[in-house]
């Protein structure tokens, strides 16, 4: 649904503006004095979190995280979405494709704003909070899997739900670092900073923790490849194993059981007993060679 939305307040005008028209585009691009192609280029779906000057305003794109915890993640545009502002004194422009339930909030909002930067900074602090809950759930889906490596031998692992996990957790932390560089060149008035300082808190902050959820996912995939080997390893020793007792016993059988007539230990009267015997005396000297090497 395409909508735009005008708020005045004293000293500032925001027009926050969601899906708009090709027609749309060359109004607000006319109206505000903008490159109309910088305006176009606030919605293609691939950008990245990036900050420039353009003629009277300051260009500025993030990224909000909009996926569902549950989804298999691995591209930016399938994690995020993006919002681009124009902005100087007197002016802020939003644009978006996907609706953002906190913008929504704020444009309904009866608060009042002394300046375009208080409001460009609490829309800031709102995207970058979009990353905390689904770190959160990072951090609470590593323990799980590590938990049932660990703890539960039977339980199976989804390889691919791990690869996926830690293409999101990357892919996270990559746009929050370059939202960190763009946060870090904009300039605000003294009496914002403080405001901004606690985004850019919020930023290391996050950074951090999906950067600890980046390593152990990284340490959680080695340490599963290798238990799944080690388990491998297990199997294939008990088979060398049960080989090691049955090849000596097969080769006397086959030896015993070729159709030849001049075989004298055939008519021999206890000879199937000393072959028994023989066989037993045989898996009894590997059993204990096999303990003295400490194989078993």
């Amino acid at each position: 649904m395409k909508s735009i939305h005008k708020l005045n307040f004293e000293n500032f005008n925001w027009l926050d503006v969601k899906s708009p028209s090709e027609a749309q585009f060359s109004e607000i691009a006319k109206e505000f004095n903008l490159e109309i192609y910088a305006v176009k280029d606030s919605l293609e779906p691939g950008h990245l979190p990036k900050i420039e000057k353009i003629k009277d305003f300051n260009f500025v794109i993030l990224r909000a995280y909009t996926a569902k915890e549950t989804d298999n993640i691995s591209t930016v545009e399938e994690l995020s979405n993006k919002v681009a502002f124009f902005y100087n004194d007197n002016q802020l422009i939003t644009i978006h494709r996907t609706p953002f339930p906190f913008l929504e909030n704020l444009s309904k909002s009866d608060r009042k704003y002394d300046s375009v930067y208080d409001l460009l900074i609490i829309i800031f602090k709102q995207i970058v909070l979009t990353y905390s809950s689904p770190s959160q759930w990072q951090t609470d889906q590593i323990d799980e899997v590590e938990k049932t490596i660990f703890l539960k031998s039977d339980a199976k692992i989804s390889l691919e739900d791990l690869y996926f996990q830690k293409a999101e957790t990357r892919i996270s932390k990559k746009l929050l670092v370059l939202s960190q560089n763009v946060i870090n060149q904009i300039v605000v008035p003294e009496k914002n900073q403080t405001a901004l300082q606690d985004v850019k808190d919020n930023l290391v902050k996050l950074i951090l923790e999906y950067d600890e959820s980046l390593e152990n996912a990284n340490n959680l995939m080695n340490t599963y490849l290798s238990v799944t080997a080690q388990k491998n390893n297990d199997v294939m020793k008990l088979l060398t194993i049960f080989s090691a007792f049955f090849l000596p016993l097969t080769f006397i059988a086959g030896i015993y059981g070729m159709n030849f007539d001049f075989m004298p230990e055939l008519r021999w009267k206890y000879g199937y007993l000393y072959v028994i015997i023989f066989m037993i005396i045989l898996c009894i000297i590997i059993y204990s060679w096999f303990k003295r090497k400490r194989i078993l």
